[in-house]
């Protein structure tokens, strides 16, 4: 028994032993396959290519820039920043050479800079790739400029991603050290010795990416579906499968549809088209909703830039009691819809709802108009604007609203967007605001039609066919937020037949209050039909 025990030992250390040499030749095996131990490199990623050679890929630093008033003035030149990817090439053991193909570019999650000038280009970025040579052009088409000396890809105000050299060639003859190439990608906030404190406060947020494959930003419907969300906006989001469906359009500037490139190229996802499931009720289920609770989704949107998409809301109907009278603006005054008597704001002190304002000292009153007793009770818990209540009043976000001018009506919904947020407005008004409650703008009203619309100067928006397909065409005379920019009483309206055109900010017309829901508001049902309106949880 005792010799049967020692045999038993000594053939289970020859088994070990045997399993030890076939690990380590399995080991040497697959080194020599990969070529290449990437674990010892910091901030890299290795990817191995079908021919078991390996790229190794080192991202660099994120770009930043941040404007002071101590950093930048008039005298102070340009703000820089600067980082130098890299990628290596290693070969396989085997053959000791590879070649292999890369993509460069950039992914952008924020950036509030903006044109302080015009269109003249404030934020560039420089490329250079592994041999100094500056690049002139992208795959992606961003538009390469030269200010002050400074050459490279205007960048301002741009997010997304964004591909410069695709298929960058990369060969080695090397199994050990292989081939490196390294890039240089400078980031430069043009200082133009003009007033540009409009960016003071403005940051980007942004990588620059080396890989083997196609640079994306997820977008926000993979997003919610990887994460399983239940806010409303993930829930509309993910009712986009592709541009149509569903009566949503993704506005990524791209697309197969007829006038895709028409689209805001804001990454929102808009309803289009003649009667879209896009209602929503201030109701709890167990009611039919009343109209006063009623609204409509225009879209979901990333107005402020911080990745927090949120569901922009328009009510659905107005009534006779609902038009605006003479005092409805400034009277004859200048335009400045960020402090004007015109402004929506919640006043939670003291009606703990949000209203109107009206300005009480105005004595000119046409036939139409609120006598000056009634004009601090019209707000949402009258029977002029209905009281939403504390609680769903809470869902409503503080977002940023922009009032750049437009000198006119004949421009189409992009160049609206486009003039929205970049214009000036008339003299010294500001260009935007932070506020709860605002109007829509004329690009919302634009986008809502089909998109064989988006070419046609909302001046033109009078076709029968394009009324009888854009949901937010109501028939009224209604008010937009954008002003014209050479006049100081003039502001964008949507006329009875359909066209936009400027009248003078006094006038008796209808406005439809417009706001954005908090990004986590949740659903609680509905399927967004007029009958079936989505209902919120709170």
């Amino acid at each position: 028994m005792q010799k049967v025990t020692k045999r038993n030992i000594a053939l289970a250390i020859i088994f070990l032993l045997i399993l030890v040499v076939v690990a380590l030749l399995i080991g040497n095996f697959t080194y020599s396959f990969l070529g290449a131990d990437i674990s010892d490199d910091v901030n890299t990623q290795g990817e191995t290519t079908a021919s078991g050679d390996t790229l190794i890929f080192s991202s660099g630093n994120t770009l930043s820039l941040h404007a002071t008033t101590d950093n930048f003035n008039a005298t102070s030149g340009n703000l820089t920043d600067t980082t130098n990817p890299s990628v290596r090439l290693i070969a396989s053991s085997r053959t000791n050479n590879a070649t292999a193909t890369y993509f460069a570019g950039i992914r952008i999650y924020e950036n509030t800079y903006t044109y302080s000038s015009g269109t003249t280009a404030e934020v560039i970025l420089t490329v250079r790739d592994e041999n100094g040579a500056l690049l002139e052009a992208s795959s992606d088409e961003l538009p390469y400029v030269t200010v002050n000396d400074v050459s490279g890809f205007d960048i301002t105000g741009k997010t997304g991603a964004f591909n410069i050299a695709i298929d960058h060639p990369i060969s080695t003859t090397s199994s050990t050290n292989g081939t490196t190439h390294t890039w240089t990608f400078t980031l430069t906030f043009v200082n133009l010795e003009t007033d540009q404190s409009i960016n003071e406060n403005a940051s980007i947020d942004m990588e620059v990416v080396l890989q083997q494959d196609r640079i994306t930003i997820p977008t926000f419907a993979e997003i919610c579906r990887e994460e399983n969300s239940n806010t409303l906006a993930c829930k509309v989001a993910t009712n986009y499968t592709e541009d149509g469906e569903n009566g949503l359009y993704y506005h990524d500037g791209v697309g197969t549809y007829t006038n895709a490139n028409q689209e805001a190229g804001d990454n929102s996802y808009r309803y289009a088209g003649a009667d879209p499931n896009n209602y929503v009720c201030f109701g709890s289920d167990e009611e039919t909703c009343p109209a006063e609770k009623l609204y409509r989704i225009i879209g979901v949107f990333d107005d402020d830039k911080d990745g927090n998409y949120q569901i922009k809301l328009i009510k659905a109907d107005y009534t006779t009691s609902e038009m605006l009278g003479t005092n409805g603006r400034d009277y004859y005054g200048t335009y400045s819809y960020s402090t004007s008597n015109y402004k929506g704001s919640m006043d939670t002190s003291t009606i703990a709802g949000y209203r109107w304002n009206y300005d009480t000292s105005i004595s000119s009153m046409g036939s139409n108009n609120w006598t000056t007793s009634e004009f601090n009770t019209i707000n949402l818990n009258t029977n002029y604007w209905n009281y939403l209540g504390s609680t769903w009043q809470n869902l409503i976000a503080t977002t940023t609203w922009y009032l750049g001018g437009m000198t006119s009506s004949s421009n189409t919904a992009k160049e609206f967007y486009d003039g929205e947020r970049n214009n000036v407005g008339y003299s010294s008004n500001p260009t935007s605001y932070r506020d709860e409650i605002g109007l829509m703008y004329p690009s919302d009203y634009g986008y809502a039609a089909n998109p064989d619309a988006w070419t046609t100067n909302l001046s033109s928006y009078s076709n029968s066919t394009i009324n009888a397909n854009n949901w937010l065409y109501m028939g009224a005379i209604e008010w937009t937020i954008t002003p014209h920019s050479s006049d100081s009483r003039n502001v964008f309206s949507v006329l009875d037949d359909g066209y936009l055109y400027y009248n003078i900010a006094s006038c008796g017309y209808a406005a439809r209050p417009v706001f954005y829901l908090k990004s986590n508001v949740a659903l609680q049902g509905g399927s967004g039909t007029e009958s079936d309106p989505y209902r919120l949880a709170v």
